[in-house]
């Protein structure tokens, strides 16, 4: 199942430049730390389940990168360009190898069937 986006075909050639360039920055960082580290936290201040997926990872001895962008109340238009760039509506946004697998709960799932340990271990992860 694909999630639904907006064909570029259906936004009119006026705004595409604009839509591409909205906070590309944060995108582009985002997407350094993914193809330069193993696990990346994408998160907030003052979030809690962004502070548990860090925790987690911490007390697993798993090695992160950690990228925070604001608080509930500021940067949140930067935030915004991320979810739209991933289809992930919450924070934190935790990758491995390259790929997207959700949030704190999501990590934890991993975590307890073991396939958090063969993401990390495989060389394919991200393809």
């Amino acid at each position: 199942m694909s999630r639904k986006v907006l064909d570029e075909a259906r936004i009119h050639a006026a705004i595409r430049e604009k839509i591409a360039r909205s906070h590309g920055e944060i995108v582009r960082e985002v997407e350094s730390a993914v193809a330069g580290n193993d696990v990346v936290v994408v998160g907030m201040k003052q979030n809690p389940h962004v502070r548990q997926a860090r925790k987690t990872l911490a007390q697993r001895a798993i090695p992160f990168a950690y990228l925070e962008y604001g608080s509930y109340l500021s940067e949140w238009r930067r935030r915004n360009a991320l979810k739209m760039w991933t289809g992930w509506p919450t924070f934190p946004m935790i990758f491995v190898r390259g790929v997207l697998i959700g949030g704190a709960s999501d990590l934890e799932g991993l975590i307890a069937s073991g396939e958090l340990t063969k993401l990390i271990a495989s060389p394919h992860a991200g393809s």
